[in-house]
């Protein structure tokens, strides 16, 4: 099952379904939810309320009585009352004198504004006498119109039985004025000097009662008594009415339930599975509206937000009710899809990234660093002083902060350039092994760059001089010892043969000077031929050689030698033939001096294992070899001339064998190195692949 889940979690099928879903739940409760509370004109407070005592609409209509009540108790009393005046205020006829003066100023012809205040009023009371004459009269009009509009207001609440009097004037609807009759109705509030009491408790109960209890809390004070009862004729078709409307807001309650916790299921699952072929897959697959820069996404989104906020008010205002649910999720499924978008990028870290304006200031931001990266000084130079009062401008807005940035900047490079100078001086006084930590890829990190570079080859040089000495020095040891052995050998047996007189033993000493002076030959022809390497005279005819067929043919040759040391070969190279460009004598010379090295260091009854490989433009060749005598010495001390792998220098041999090698190799613009590892020794050769001209 599990198995199943993975492989059909993640496809484009499930994929749409689960968005399908997520449309329809989300549709679904909006639509539901509008139903209520604009097309059913349902309060959604009702699905907290356990009855009508403790509901909002009860609470309204008992709160508008009392409200009417006491207004026509406290300001109005009577008719007669109000017909005589007693309504109006001095304050309210001279605040609709003040308004007809202001409509004089603005208004009149007569208003003098070079005159005073008190000039001008008396002009206004002159042009306006009529008017103000008549302030008292409209006012006793709209009492009389107000008065008799809360007269018939509670005339519309029928079942509603009401007492209200201040012990001279009353109001009521009800035959019998006894508290006990009000307390008679299945419902009731009563005030008066001796007792505050509602019935039933729930009113109390209920969250709105504050708005009754604000509007009855002055009574006590005014003398003012007030019975308001309730009958069923009153009661129950309101009572009926909120059952209904309960019912309805609780039926869709649960629908819009059902419907948010489907939408947050599908959507939380959609939101895992998008840009994911699988669970494992950890790579972030974007499509071709993922393109879209993220801002203009989410402009879209809050359009498509506006848009529907549109939509709705013109559906509700023509009553296009049966609109609602497809433009929701036609508009919902626009949303969605540009929403998982936004998703897809968050998910892949690209959400600021792939925006326009980062985009922009990156690409700008790049243009600056490779102009100055790349730019003279004075292009730079130029670029500060013009690019920097732009951006002040553009960022005038928080220029503390640019200001900051820039001070911040250039203290930075003045410290850097101090680091320089303080640095130089060191160099220039002899410190040579100095170096200047400035960082970075601008002017003063490549100035310094520069400098540690100075020092570092003034290093190399010193060290260079100092090793120099030192080889001059085993030089002239070297070959004082190498040439001073044989000559003395040759000097020793000189004046042995000038008094020996037996023939037999002249000859074994002829025998042996002619040996010493061979090796004396030997020497010094290597020290000519070094000599003429290093220096780089010798001439160099290339050609194509078969490099596998040379070295084989050598070893023909050197087939006796090979025998005597009981040595083995082991030649590896490929089928196909390998041509180099290089001088066939110089290219042998070379083998034969490695070959020779072999035969004079190498493990008696030890193979030796001579490999041939095609590297691209070269071909290498490798010699490999296990040492007779343990190998001491760094493969850099043993390409010094002179240098021999037995430091008691007892073998035969200069030690000039393997840089004459490597000096041939390079002139013929290849490379020779050879590598120690414990008794192994090993010679590597690259020289040019011959290609057909």
């Amino acid at each position: 099952m599990d198995t199943r889940l993975r492989s059909y979690s993640h496809t484009i099928v499930t994929k749409i379904i689960v968005f399908i879903i997520t449309i329809f739940c989300f549709t679904s409760a909006i639509t539901a939810f509008i139903n209520i509370v604009e097309v059913d004109q349902s309060d959604l407070d009702i699905a907290f309320e356990n009855n009508y005592y403790e509901s909002s609409e009860f609470m309204w209509e008992s709160r508008n009585l009392i409200k009417i009540l006491t207004r026509l108790m406290e300001e109005y009393k009577n008719k007669d009352y109000i017909l005589n005046g007693g309504t109006i205020t001095d304050d309210e006829i001279i605040r609709e004198e003040e308004n007809l003066f202001s409509d004089f100023r603005d208004n009149s012809k007569s208003y003098n504004p070079e005159l005073s205040r008190e000039e001008n009023y008396k002009v206004f009371r002159e042009k306006y006498a009529d008017k103000i004459s008549q302030i008292k009269d409209r006012l006793i009009k709209e009492d009389i119109r107000e008065y008799n509009s809360d007269l018939k207001a509670l005339k519309e609440y029928e079942g509603a039985i009401y007492y209200v009097s201040d012990g001279a004037n009353i109001f009521t609807n009800s035959t019998d004025e006894a508290k006990s009759h009000f307390k008679s109705y299945p419902s009731y509030i009563i005030f008066d000097d001796s007792e505050r009491a509602v019935f039933p408790k729930e009113i109390i109960d209920s969250k709105y009662y504050h708005g009754i209890d604000d509007n009855t809390y002055y009574l006590d004070n005014k003398n003012i008594t007030l019975y308001l009862s309730f009958s069923d004729e009153f009661l129950n078709p309101r009572i009926k009415e909120w059952k209904e409307d309960k019912g309805i807001v609780m039926e869709n309650t649960y629908r819009i339930a059902a419907f948010v916790l489907g939408l947050i299921v599908s959507f939380v699952f959609l939101l895992i599975i998008i840009g994911k072929k699988s669970f494992k897959d950890k790579e972030v697959h974007l499509n071709f509206i993922d393109k879209l820069y993220n801002e203009f996404n989410l402009a879209i989104c809050i359009s498509l937000i506006v848009l529907w906020f549109g939509a709705m008010k013109f559906i509700l205002y023509n009553d296009l009710y049966k609109f609602i649910f497809p433009v929701t999720m036609l508009i919902g499924t626009l949303g969605l899809i540009f929403v998982l978008s936004l998703f897809r990028h968050i998910k892949n870290g690209t959400i600021i990234k792939h925006t326009l304006i980062f985009t922009i200031l990156y690409k700008l931001y790049k243009f600056i660093k490779d102009v100055y990266d790349s730019g003279s000084v004075g292009v730079k130079i130029v670029a500060i002083v013009v690019g920097y009062p732009i951006l002040a401008a553009l960022t005038f807005f928080m220029f503390p902060v640019t200001i900051g940035v820039a001070a911040w900047l250039a203290l930075k490079k003045v410290r850097e350039f101090n680091e320089i100078k303080e640095g130089v001086e060191k160099i220039k006084n002899g410190y040579i092994y100095h170096t200047i930590d400035v960082s970075g890829k601008g002017e003063f990190g490549k100035l310094a760059e520069n400098i540690n570079s100075i020092t570092d080859g003034l290093n190399k040089a010193v060290d260079n001089e100092l090793k120099s000495e030192r080889l001059k020095t085993e030089l002239i040891t070297n070959v004082s010892h190498d040439i001073r052995t044989p000559l003395t050998s040759i000097i020793t047996y000189v004046d042995l043969l000038k008094r020996e007189e037996d023939i037999a033993n002249r000859e074994e000493y002829i025998e042996i000077i002619e040996q010493k002076s061979h090796r004396l030959k030997v020497l010094t022809d290597d020290l000519f031929e070094a000599a003429k390497a290093s220096s780089g005279s010798i001439p160099v005819n290339y050609e194509k050689i078969d490099i596998v067929s040379l070295i084989t043919q050598g070893l023909g040759e050197l087939n006796d030698k090979i025998e005597e040391r009981n040595l083995e070969f082991k030649i590896i190279h490929p089928e196909e033939k390998l041509y180099v460009k290089a001088d066939g004598k110089l290219l042998w010379r070379v083998i034969e001096n490695l070959l020779s090295n072999i035969f004079k260091y190498a493990l008696q009854g030890s193979r030796v294992y001579i490999e041939i490989k095609d590297i691209e433009d070269n071909i290498r060749i490798t010699l490999k070899n296990i040492s007779c005598d343990e190998l001491n010495i760094s493969s850099n001390e043993l390409m010094e001339r002179f240098k021999r792998g037995d430091e008691s220098r007892t073998s035969e041999g200069s030690g000039l064998g393997l840089s004459i090698a490597k000096s041939l190799v390079d002139v013929q613009k290849g490379s020779f190195d050879i590598e120690i590892d414990g008794d192994l020794f090993k010679a590597v050769i690259k020289i040019p692949k011959y290609k057909g001209e």
